[in-house]
């Protein structure tokens, strides 16, 4: 009886020595809740991005695929769309592959920007000149 409570007592001496109390057992599950905030809700939230893009094609869109490849959508064909990357040339790629719509709108507008502001001074100066002119007045 004597060996029984000694072990026993030992045991307890060791937990107490050991540094295990109740905040380290909410370590384990703060850990999990801060992954599932951080890793796989943004995660899941890309996916379902990914999906409705790829639900919404129509042709006629302007794509750039995983590897890089900017086209135009001429057609589907199941899981396959048909890009034209140039006139009169066409690939295929898996649908999959489309990473993402491209917005030439926004290019188009900059690109006029520059052109008027440069045909509104003299003509001796060029849109690039101006913009250089404009940072080193600002320094």
């Amino acid at each position: 009886m004597l060996s029984s409570t000694s072990l026993l007592g030992s045991l307890l001496a060791a937990d107490k020595d050991s540094g295990g109390s109740a905040l380290s057992l909410l370590f384990l599950p703060l850990m999990l809740v801060g992954a599932y905030f951080l890793l796989i809700r943004p995660q899941r939230r890309r996916q379902k991005e990914q999906v409705s893009l790829q639900r919404a094609l129509a042709e006629g869109d302007e794509v750039l695929t995983t590897s890089g490849i900017y086209g135009f959508i001429t057609g589907f064909d199941g899981d396959i769309v048909w890009l034209e990357i140039d006139d009169n040339i066409q690939i295929r790629v898996a649908r999959a592959a489309v990473q993402r719509r491209v917005d030439t709108s926004g290019v188009a507008d900059d690109a006029s920007a520059i052109t008027n502001a440069g045909s509104a001074k003299n003509g001796s100066q060029t849109a690039i000149d101006d913009l250089v002119e404009d940072e080193h007045d600002d320094k």
